[in-house]
């Protein structure tokens, strides 16, 4: 009687019990954890596939811009000058960024400028070596042109690769590896000059800066993912703005040292055309999109976006630089694009 009583009391007035509705409950549980969960997956591949493209295109028009701002082969303007202006609004749109947030959201632990001096000290690093790689990517076009530029450039993911391994100990599949391979002898293949006694177009010069550039922004990008990553809740803007005020500490120095009595005599904006403006915008915007893919993504898809900006450069300089669309040229961007497929298969391969 006791117990068929408590079995009573148990039993709601539709006649559905408690074990019905706790069953109910569980079962319904992993549907709505499973839909959340397929939800957010669809948000992050939306934020990934946005900002992906928008570093794709951003990257391609880059070297046109570089290359067109130049006057009669040479850049009028000081180009420390433009790198200081680039990090200065780079920094001011992490903070435009960060004030919408602060409105929306109030001031929180993970998104207040106020810090540690443990966590500011490792901005300095990835903000010089960027100085050194931001110079370089002006001079090398003494011995490039954009396409060229963008093939070379693709020389970063062997170096992302290598550093990527060892920095955030992340192995990299095999097929990833071949993939590099492939990269490489694409890069190689691109640049053969069979009209010429020198088997390769670009000088040794423009060689031994792309190899340089290639270690340099391989090497700032893991650092600057490793930094990005520490603290996943940590707002990105606050992330961005300590490394832009060191990036425009550095580029300051750069202007004392290389350009400070041409602009004393000349004047900070000294040889600007809308070319130059546009061209600090593109390089803002870049900036500001490789640390939303560091962000979100990681330094491999940062990489392989701006291995695929060298088709569109290539199309794009046909019409503007009269640019010859070499069988040379045609193959190695042809292995590239192989290899950046062969990528992405390696990286569901090792995700699996």
């Amino acid at each position: 009687m006791e117990y068929r009583k408590l079995k009573d009391d148990d039993t709601d007035n539709d006649g559905t019990t408690a074990d019905d509705i706790e069953t109910s409950r569980i079962n319904s549980h992993p549907v709505s954890v499973s839909n959340v969960a397929a939800s957010n997956d669809r948000s992050k591949w939306k934020r990934k596939g946005v900002v992906t493209l928008a570093l794709t295109v951003l990257t391609s028009s880059q070297a046109i811009l570089i290359v067109w701002s130049k006057r009669a082969g040479k850049y009028e303007y000081s180009v420390t000058t433009a790198n200081f202006l680039v990090e200065t609004l780079k920094c001011l749109l992490s903070l435009a960024a960060l004030a919408k947030t602060w409105n929306t959201e109030g001031v929180t632990e993970d998104n207040r400028l106020s810090t540690t001096l443990d966590e500011v000290i490792v901005y300095p690093i990835p903000a010089a070596l960027y100085l050194v790689k931001n110079l370089l990517q002006y001079y090398i076009f003494a011995y490039v042109d954009a396409p060229g530029y963008q093939i070379l450039k693709n020389l970063n993911i062997i170096s992302t690769g290598v550093l990527y391994q060892m920095i955030l100990k992340r192995k990299l599949s095999e097929i990833q590896w071949a993939a590099f391979i492939l990269l490489c002898a694409g890069c190689t293949t691109a640049q053969l000059n069979p009209s010429s006694d020198h088997v390769l177009q670009t000088p040794y010069q423009g060689w031994m800066m792309a190899i340089v550039m290639a270690f340099l922004s391989g090497f700032a990008g893991v650092y600057t993912e490793a930094i990005m990553k520490k603290r996943l809740s940590r707002n990105i803007n606050v992330q961005n703005f300590w490394l832009y005020v060191f990036g425009m500490i550095f580029n300051a120095v750069a202007i004392v040292i290389q350009d400070f009595d041409a602009v004393m005599n000349k004047g900070f904006f000294h040889g600007y055309s809308l070319i130059t403006v546009l061209m600090i915008l593109n390089h803002a915007l870049s900036g500001i999109a490789v640390s939303l893919v560091m962000k979100f993504a990681d330094n491999i898809v940062k990489v392989y976006a701006t291995s695929v900006a060298m088709l569109l450069t290539a199309v794009v300089s046909v019409f503007l630089f009269n640019f010859h669309l070499s069988l040379a040229f045609f193959l190695g961007s042809t292995v590239v694009s192989v290899s950046v497929y062969l990528h992405s298969i390696g990286k569901l391969t090792r995700q699996q």
